[in-house]
């Protein structure tokens, strides 16, 4: 966070999925609160962040390489890969989507759309 907003705190959104939950994350939470904004999401609560797309279009190219990433710098190297052949605009895209996936999410009532 330090990092990416140097000259303000950060602000970190998590799903309250299971993993980000557990003991040990939320110990880290708490530790580490002075570094950034912990933005609170409800529980269970659908995903509307765009990250998850981004994730799976590289989940979906890494798997399609021939040989498979063997070791884990074979797959960062593979992700670097696919991070930069994303054609251009795509980025801009899925951000540009926002309006549509949260007009889908209030017709749905909160429900996975």
């Amino acid at each position: 966070m330090s990092i990416v907003h140097s000259d303000v705190l950060g602000q970190f959104q998590h799903d309250n999925a299971t993993p980000h939950a557990s003991r040990v994350a939320t110990k880290w939470f708490q530790e580490h609160s002075s570094d950034f904004r912990h933005f609170h999401w409800p529980p269970k609560s659908p995903d509307m962040n765009i990250i998850e797309d981004i994730w799976d279009a590289l989940l979906h190219v890494v798997e399609k390489r021939s040989p498979p990433p063997r070791t884990s710098m074979d797959l960062l190297t593979a992700l670097q890969d696919s991070w930069c052949d994303f054609p251009p605009g795509y980025l801009q895209t899925l951000v540009e989507s926002m309006p549509h996936r949260f007009a889908s999410l209030l017709r749905a009532h909160g429900s996975p759309t």
